[in-house]
């Protein structure tokens, strides 16, 4: 079987036990070609039609549009950006779509999350880095990011999932991975499972993805 067409990633648990997607320790997925397609395909997986789920980086508005198909019409999105051109660009997308009403837009940083949620959520996900298209000057930046995964995982429902997509070509992006990869780390095994998956044949820093799924509690 050729692999011109295809790509090969290596994933491992955060916080203990053994490597996970794959046989061997590396991963083949010929369908996904990006970190955020890798998250998306997670988070298909524990959002339900009725779920409440969480963009908590809207940006110009792609996940926060697939978190709207996912949770139908009678569930509930979430989205968070500190800048009022991502809020805007964010509703345009969901205008065009007829989905604005399955969302609620909030200009606030993610680690405010828990003043805006009444219920547990399903999924939250986050983009980290700058606004494509935007300044590259206003960056999510370590202490707010882990503040935000913090309260992401205080609000997610037992079996849901939080996706991080890190990004690392830009100023300061190094030092954020190494906050999140170390934060998420230290998580309770009993509690969670934090997997760390990136390519590992790509060029120019490519951006990878952490998963951390939350468990019911031990009896």
């Amino acid at each position: 079987m050729g692999w011109s067409r295809r790509y090969i990633r290596a994933a491992f648990h955060l916080n203990g036990g053994a490597t996970v997607c794959g046989e061997r320790g590396v991963v083949r997925m010929a369908l996904l070609s990006s970190a955020v397609e890798m998250a998306q395909e997670m988070v298909s997986k524990a959002v339900r039609e009725g779920d409440w789920a969480v963009d908590a980086t809207a940006g110009n508005g792609h996940d926060t549009l697939f978190l709207a198909r996912l949770v139908g019409e009678n569930g509930r999105v979430i989205a968070f950006d500190v800048q009022e051109e991502a809020l805007q660009n964010t509703r345009l997308r969901l205008q065009r779509e007829s989905l604005l009403s399955r969302v609620r837009l909030v200009r606030d940083g993610h680690e405010a999350m828990p003043h805006y949620l009444e219920r547990k959520v399903a999924a939250v996900m986050f983009n980290l880095g700058y606004l494509p298209g935007g300044s590259r000057d206003i960056i999510t930046r370590p202490q707010t990011t882990i503040s935000g995964i913090c309260a992401a995982l205080d609000l997610l429902q037992e079996g849901g999932v939080v996706t991080i997509v890190v990004y690392t070509g830009h100023p300061g992006g190094e030092e954020e991975k190494e906050a999140v990869l170390e934060w998420c780390s230290r998580l309770d095994q009993q509690r969670f499972t934090a997997v760390f998956c990136r390519n590992i044949n790509r060029a120019k820093k490519p951006p990878f993805l952490i998963t951390v799924e939350k468990h019911s509690p031990s009896p």
